[in-house]
């Protein structure tokens, strides 16, 4: 049996984390080349994109697109994790008096590029050592507001609880965007403390949790069938394409640099045979600004390549071996 190659849309279970997925993948599909593309705390659920042989390689061009999540948050209470796993910061503060468009006032800094202090107990490293470890020492760990983007962060739903407001929420957000910290933040703002009860990751860039898979924990059961999403399919969804013969991804495979063509005009002579032909698309912009799918005649990835400006040269930055094309 030829090893795997492609990437899983998973659909994660509450209770089990991302590296408990991860191993699982590796024995089901019989391969120790398994990768993430960014992480799910153990409480939340949804989409998680693995990489599977040569898919490990791609997933640098996956870990960077934002994110959409559906959450719920409660208000009138802070957390030491800025969810419901931490122990409660003080007691309870009645939120049943604020009103929705208070809420509203206090979403609005919230949006936009914003500066953001990570959850302490986030996987951020200090020193070496992850966040999260220092503070279960009882360490007093201080993280640096980092730079992200938040272009949706929406109320669609409210419910009262006694003295808890539980908001249903829809965020939009950039990577290494903290959901819980956003919790936290609409919470001090409202001077009530918050934090996350529910969280759902939706979509990354492209991806949607409605194409994913459910991935059976030990015990559950082995046979389970776990279809991949090809390399070329994957990446021509996050990337511009640009076709290349037989050769040309033949020589792309071997870190060979080859020439973009442009489409012919009519009438014209037709190309040398040794040219790679190729018709970039319009959607990459000028020439050498983003990185680019190479498709071999079948659609399969033969190498993701940057034009060099000027000469048209099409320079591989990340190759597929042909018996790994998908």
């Amino acid at each position: 049996m030829s090893a795997p190659h492609g990437v899983l849309l998973v659909d994660k279970a509450p209770d089990r984390t991302s590296h408990d997925v991860v191993a699982r993948v590796r024995w089901l599909l019989g391969t120790k080349k398994v990768g993430h593309a960014g992480t799910l705390d153990p409480m939340a659920t949804g989409l998680l994109i693995l990489g599977i042989g040569q898919g490990t390689r791609l997933l640098t061009h996956l870990v960077g697109l934002p994110k959409t999540y559906t959450a719920t948050i409660r208000l009138g209470a802070a957390t030491t994790t800025d969810d419901r796993e931490g122990e409660p910061i003080g007691p309870a503060r009645d939120a049943s008096g604020i009103s929705l468009a208070q809420v509203e006032a206090a979403l609005a800094p919230l949006r936009g590029d914003i500066l953001q202090v990570p959850s302490t107990v986030s996987a951020i490293k200090v020193d070496g050592k992850r966040a999260y470890a220092r503070a279960r020492a009882g360490e007093d760990v201080q993280l640096a507001a980092r730079p992200v983007t938040i272009s949706r962060f929406a109320v669609t739903a409210s419910r009262r609880e006694g003295g808890f407001l539980d908001l249903d929420a829809v965020v939009t957000c950039s990577s290494g965007t903290y959901v819980r910290a956003l919790a936290r933040d609409l919470g001090t703002a409202l001077g009530v403390g918050g934090h996350l009860t529910a969280l759902r990751r939706e979509e990354v860039g492209p991806f949607r949790v409605g194409e994913s898979v459910h991935v059976p924990a030990r015990g559950e059961g082995d046979d389970v069938d776990l279809p991949l999403l090809g390399l070329g399919a994957a990446a021509s969804r996050v990337m511009p394409t640009v076709p290349v013969d037989e050769a040309a991804a033949r020589d792309l495979g071997h870190g060979k640099q080859v020439r973009a063509l442009r489409p012919a005009a009519p009438d014209a002579a037709p190309a040398a045979a040794d040219a790679a032909p190729a018709a970039a698309d319009a959607a990459a912009g000028p020439a050498g600004e983003s990185p680019r799918a190479a498709l071999d005649p079948a659609g399969h990835l033969a190498a993701v390549v940057r034009e060099e400006p000027g000469d048209g040269l099409l320079r591989p930055v990340l190759v597929v071996p042909p018996e790994a094309r998908t």
